[in-house]
């Protein structure tokens, strides 16, 4: 989820800090255990990190570094969001898509190599006390940031609704995770026209319908795509709940000491929220400055 398709009349409050992410944060050389192809071009990689398997939140992200030792480039990390954590094993899941040089050099590294992993860094999900169910929304390689909050949420004993969304069938990012929880996940698509914002209110209005939920979800948490978390923005104005958003940015530290992800206009007076140090996840607010629940 981009900045740039925040829609129209919405903008982004910064949640309770229950963790500094600096200090949280540790920096190790993880070695690759699991890295393969998946589907379309997404990858699933698995790091033996103990120390952050055990820390990590659901939202959270690291930096990774595809770099080999003795290797000047590429310098700067790229920041991936934890796709699943198994503080029994010691293990941090990272599923991400192959766009550019740097995923692409990442690609290539095999079990028995290390992966220099700085983490886990950000403000995490928080759902409200009185959270009993709650609806995720993902698009894309966007998903990766829910898939956590989603199965954390089930242990937890709430009722939980996942929609996966994509261009086409491989590129849906997320059901094997949700489906491993037991949540019903509602995958949706462009190449049939699922995916359309009116089509998918009418199949999320069904499903409240056919499971007794007329009130709607208590929460809502969005990544990836503008027009869900135009749907998230809708929802939490007509069924009362709180709407959360992770936002996807570039970033050079992910610690906050470049700057370079302020999610506000170059011209503001003041520094605007930094994605890595701020969020990536916050709540969805409108100009009024009323919660998403009160527009």
């Amino acid at each position: 989820m981009s900045l740039a398709s925040l829609p129209t009349g919405t903008g982004l409050e910064i949640l309770p800090e229950e963790t500094d992410a600096r200090a949280g944060a540790l920096s190790l050389d993880a070695p690759v255990l699991v890295h393969h192809h998946e589907r379309y071009r997404y990858r699933r990689l698995v790091l033996r990190a103990p120390d952050i398997a055990a820390r990590v939140l659901p939202g959270q992200f690291v930096m990774i570094t595809p770099a080999r030792a003795g290797e000047s480039w590429p310098v700067l990390p790229r920041p991936m969001a934890v796709y699943e954590a198994d503080p029994a094993a010691g293990e941090i899941t990272i599923v991400y898509g192959v766009v550019g040089e740097g995923t692409r050099r990442l690609s290539g590294f095999r079990p028995g190599e290390s992966l220099v992993t700085v983490g886990p860094l950000g403000r995490p999900f928080s759902l409200p006390d009185r959270t009993r169910s709650l609806l995720v929304l993902g698009r894309g390689i966007g998903t990766c940031s829910l898939t956590m909050l989603a199965s954390q949420a089930v242990d937890r004993g709430l009722a939980v609704t996942a929609v996966a969304s994509g261009r086409h069938p491989t590129a849906i990012v997320g059901g094997d995770a949700y489906r491993a929880h037991g949540i019903a996940c509602h995958e949706v698509y462009d190449s049939d026209g699922s995916s359309a914002p009116e089509r998918l209110r009418q199949l999320l209005a069904d499903d409240r319908v056919r499971h007794g939920n007329g009130a709607g979800w208590d929460a809502v948490a969005v990544c990836g795509s503008g027009r869900l978390m135009a749907l998230a923005r809708e929802l939490g104005r007509t069924t009362d709940a709180e709407v959360l958003v992770a936002v996807e940015a570039r970033m050079a530290c992910g610690l906050g000491y470049c700057h370079g992800c302020s999610a506000g206009e170059r011209s503001t007076a003041a520094e605007s929220p930094l994605i890595c140090r701020d969020g990536p996840v916050f709540r969805l607010v409108d100009h009024r400055g009323e919660h998403s629940t009160t527009g």
